[in-house]
């Protein structure tokens, strides 16, 4: 495969290059930054994209938004991130756009040579590789922006109910269900939401504006 790195250690970047081309890969360029990534790419158009995610002059989050460009630019182009930690920001984005030939892996992985080289190839012909830990870190982040997400469905069908004004017996009515499993869904609702124990029709507007703000 031909391939475009971006890696601003130089140490890194030139065991990188060494290890793919001892691999048959044929490396087109190895770049420092991110505007020489995007750069390299429009001009070599790559199989694949291998991008650290914290380049200059910031050293933030330049690699993992130069890959979201390429993903956009040049769908054609896989793109196999790198990075010392998990960047939620950006790789949210990534898991939840277009998933053929993307992946992201913590550096770690790079140790393991034939893991790497294997994820690199399942992505360059169209797969997709996650590290672990990049997916239950964005995971969590999801259900801490959601409120409602520990909620089961049929808590959440109690909570809208319960968002149009009606009271248990309505419920319970709406539900086809009896009294008693509503009051213990609607005491699943406050625990789950982490409601303080203040009187019942007090945690009741506190659950509505909740669901209301999700």
């Amino acid at each position: 495969m031909r391939i475009v790195i971006a890696e601003d250690a130089v140490l890194l970047r030139h065991g990188l290059s060494l290890l793919l081309t001892e691999n048959d890969h044929e490396v087109v360029e190895a770049v420092d930054d991110a505007e020489k990534l995007l750069r390299a790419v429009g001009e070599h158009a790559p199989d694949v994209a291998v991008v650290d995610v914290r380049m200059p002059p910031t050293h933030s989050d330049e690699g993992l938004r130069a890959a979201l460009v390429i993903r956009q630019r040049w769908p054609r182009t896989a793109v196999l991130v790198l990075s010392q930690y998990v960047e939620e920001r950006y790789a949210s984005d990534l898991i939840t756009g277009e998933l053929n030939g993307i992946g992201y892996l913590l550096k770690d992985r790079v140790a393991d040579i034939d893991e790497f080289l294997s994820a690199l190839e399942r992505v360059g012909t169209g797969g997709t590789v996650f590290d672990p830990e990049v997916v239950a870190q964005i995971l969590a982040r999801s259900r801490k922006q959601d409120p409602l997400s520990s909620l089961t469905p049929r808590e959440r069908q109690a909570l809208e109910l319960m968002a149009q004004g009606r009271s248990n017996a309505g419920i319970a009515e709406g539900l086809v269900i009896t009294e008693g499993a509503v009051e213990k869904y609607v005491a699943n609702i406050f625990t789950k939401l982490g409601l303080p124990k203040a009187g019942t029709e007090h945690r009741r507007v506190l659950a509505v504006l909740r669901y209301l703000e999700s």
